[in-house]
């Protein structure tokens, strides 16, 4: 199964999931090819695995409804349980996908410990005439709300599964190793929320998709 191409629902979709740095799995890789040396897992450091993968983890978190205002702190309690957990690292999963299966549980714990959700102020739109491009501006802005209040409305299980594989492009497999739930649920949790965010996203769009 592949990724739907989401930039028609959403225009900008494709931005969510920006180039990532070069990663420890980018070195794997190149080590089988004889191009790069990549450490062992007993030799990982959390310094170096947040170096590495901190932005990774952030834009995760964001996805995962996180808010602004809280996504450092939470990422810091991501590492906090890299920390913890390290010596434990197999390395029967990659680094990437043991370390959003942390990002997928940290995620779910602050949410479950909010007791209020919080509504971010919009500026007011600008009076009179807008240029063009400011009138693209206020449309992606506008979509990208109503992309966030789609994603809001899937329960967890099924946001998860479309965050790591729709927008942070792991494999089927590696979602459900992330997750620790059988492949076939895996599968099963993403087509319903694809159903869920085509729905809501036809809503936006005044059913033109």
């Amino acid at each position: 199964m592949r990724p739907l191409s989401w930039d028609s629902v959403y225009p900008g979709f494709d931005n969510l999931a920006s180039q990532a740095p070069h990663t420890l799995d980018d070195a794997a890789n190149e080590a089988a090819s004889g191009s790069c040396v990549v450490p062992s897992a007993d030799a990982l450091t959390t310094s170096q695995l947040f170096e590495e993968y901190a932005a990774f983890a952030l834009r995760a978190l964001l996805h995962l409804g996180v808010r602004d205002a809280d996504v450092e702190d939470v990422c810091q309690e991501v590492f906090v349980v890299v920390h913890r957990k390290l010596s434990d690292f197999e390395g029967r999963s990659s680094v990437r996908t043991w370390l959003y299966g942390i990002c997928v549980r940290v995620a779910k714990d602050h949410r479950q410990r909010a007791h209020r959700r919080y509504e971010e102020p919009c500026a007011a739109p600008p009076s009179g005439s807008c240029a063009a491009t400011q009138e693209v501006t206020l449309q992606r802005a506008r979509a990208l709300r109503a992309f966030e209040h789609a994603l809001d409305q899937l329960d967890d299980a099924k946001r998860e599964v479309f965050v790591l594989f729709e927008i942070e492009g792991l494999s089927m497999k590696e979602v459900a190793e992330a997750l620790d739930c059988p492949l076939q649920t895996a599968y099963s949790r993403l087509h319903a929320a694809r159903e869920i965010i085509l729905g809501a996203m036809q809503l936006f769009h005044g059913g033109a998709l």
